[in-house]
Formats: C-alpha cells, sequence, structure tokens
C-alpha cells in the first residue's frame, strides 16, 4: 500500500489552511501522521495553526495569494522543495457572496472567478507536471453544494463553483493514465466564517453570520468526512445535513427544487 493509500506519513499541500475547513483538515492530517504545507495569504495566522498541530515539526507554512497569479509557479517550486515531494493537493481556499445580481458590481464577480477558479486552476497547472512525472498524486478541491445548484445571494459563488466541476472532471479524464486522482468535495452548510466573510454587492465583508451557517455541521466532522473521501478515492462527496439531498432532487426534479430554495429563505 502506497502512501496515497494509506492514512499517514504523506506530504499534502493545503491552501486556505488558516480557518474554517482548511484549518481543521490540517490539525487532524497532521494528527494521523501526514506532513502538511499550510498556505494561506497572512503567515501569522498560519504561523499559529503549524504551532498548534500535534506534531508541529511536521507543519511548514507557505503563504499565498491565489489572486497574485505570477508567484504561483515559484511558490509551487518552493512547495515541493519542502519536502521533495507533494503527495495531496487540497484546493481549499474560497470566498464567498451574499448579493442580488442587480446589486452585485462587476468587480466582485471578478474577485470571485480569480479567487475561486482561476487561481485555483493556475495552482493546480503548476503542480500537474510534477505529478505526472512522480507518477501519482491527488487533486482535492472543496467547491460547494452551491456547484451543482444555485441558491440566490450567491450567484458569483455558484458560477466559480460551478466551473471547477467542469473542470477538474476534464482533468480527471485526461490523467487518470498518470495515476492522478481527483476528488471534489462539495460541503453545505458547516460552521465556519463563510457566511461572515463573504462580499456583498459593492464588495465589503458581510460582517455577520446567517443561521443556515451557525446552525450547520461542526467543522470537525467535516474535516473527517473530507478525509475519509480522500482515502476513498471519491470523485465527488457531498457533506452537509438535508441541503445535501438538493443535488438528488435537482437531478430528476429541478423545478421541485427550484420551489423549496425560494421557500427556504437562505440568505
Amino acid at each position: 500500500m502506497n502512501g496515497l493509500e494509506s492514512m499517514g506519513n504523506r506530504v499534502i499541500w493545503i491552501t486556505g489552511a488558516s480557518s474554517g475547513i482548511g484549518e481543521a483538515l490540517a490539525y487532524q492530517l497532521n494528527a494521523q501522521g501526514d506532513k502538511v504545507i499550510l498556505s494561506a495569504r497572512r503567515e501569522d495566522i498560519l504561523t499559529k495553526v503549524k504551532n498548534n498541530c500535534k506534531f508541529s515539526e511536521n507543519a511548514l507554512v507557505l503563504p499565498l495569494d491565489l489572486t497574485d497569479f505570477d508567484s504561483l509557479e515559484s511558490i509551487t517550486k518552493n512547495a515541493i522543495s519542502l519536502y521533495g515531494k507533494i503527495d495531496i493537493l487540497i484546493n481549499n481556499s474560497g470566498l464567498s457572496q451574499r448579493s442580488l445580481i442587480i446589486d452585485t458590481k462587476f468587480e466582485v464577480y471578478q474577485q470571485m472567478i480569480d479567487v475561486n477558479y482561476l487561481g485555483t486552476i493556475k495552482l493546480t497547472k503548476h503542480l500537474l507536471p510534477f505529478f505526472i512525472t512522480q507518477k501519482s498524486g491527488h487533486f482535492v478541491t472543496i467547491t460547494s453544494l452551491m456547484g451543482k445548484f444555485s441558491s440566490p445571494y450567491r450567484s458569483g459563488y455558484c458560477g466559480a463553483k460551478h466551473a471547477l466541476h467542469g473542470f477538474f472532471d476534464a482533468l480527471r479524464m485526461e490523467h487518470e493514465k498518470d495515476n492522478i486522482d481527483v476528488s471534489l468535495i462539495c460541503p453545505g452548510f458547516i460552521q465556519t466564517n463563510v457566511a461572515k466573510n463573504a462580499l456583498t454587492g459593492d464588495g465589503s465583508a458581510l460582517m455577520k453570520e446567517d443561521n443556515a451557517t451557525e446552525n450547520g455541521m461542526p467543522v470537525n466532522q467535516c474535516a473527517e468526512k473530507i478525509i475519509t473521501a480522500i482515502k476513498k478515492k471519491k470523485f465527488e462527496t457531498y457533506i452537509g445535513g438535508k441541503e445535501k439531498y438538493g443535488i438528488y432532487i435537482k437531478r430528476f426534479f429541478p423545478k421541485l427544487l427550484h420551489k423549496i430554495v425560494l421557500k427556504s429563505k437562505v440568505r
């Protein structure tokens, strides 16, 4: 059983590791023996996460900004050099939105695409040749249930997350021959700061939580389910409460889902 199939003893690069799902994954993967590379914009917060890891000597900090496209090639090379290899890239960085289409500036949509899609794609493309040479690798991308169906107030976020599914499904097909795996993880309402940090129509942060997120799945439980999906090399995994059944309603009864979402008044 190689390092990708066993739990522990892998090198796992996590973006968005400073909070929420990324932080929870860092702690759990590190605790089971994996070496983790922690990336996000703020080095000071990443250092706190590193110091909170059970085996902090097996956690290294590598700051990055996904919207600084020109820096991502050199950062990828640095990431590989830290441990001499990377087994798994967890594309977790993301930014949400809470505003009606009519009230949302075009620049907000650009930011949604830059952070949630283009930055992730560019980082993935820079690591892909290494995975091909290594003859193994696993791209794990945290999308959202909103990457499978939509909801009001999240048009830019939904659009970017839908795009991730199109790209990574193609990547999986093209590089199965190279022993490269692709997993798309679709969380629903998870207890993180995603709503609080969401952009409003003018680009400012919402700065308040919503009831659905506050009452969602605990982030540690979500991380456990993601790690199980990674181990099983799942193509797609849906995580959350009853909201995850929207996937199946959308597939077979799209008009019914439309009515359910409108009645839910989720913002």
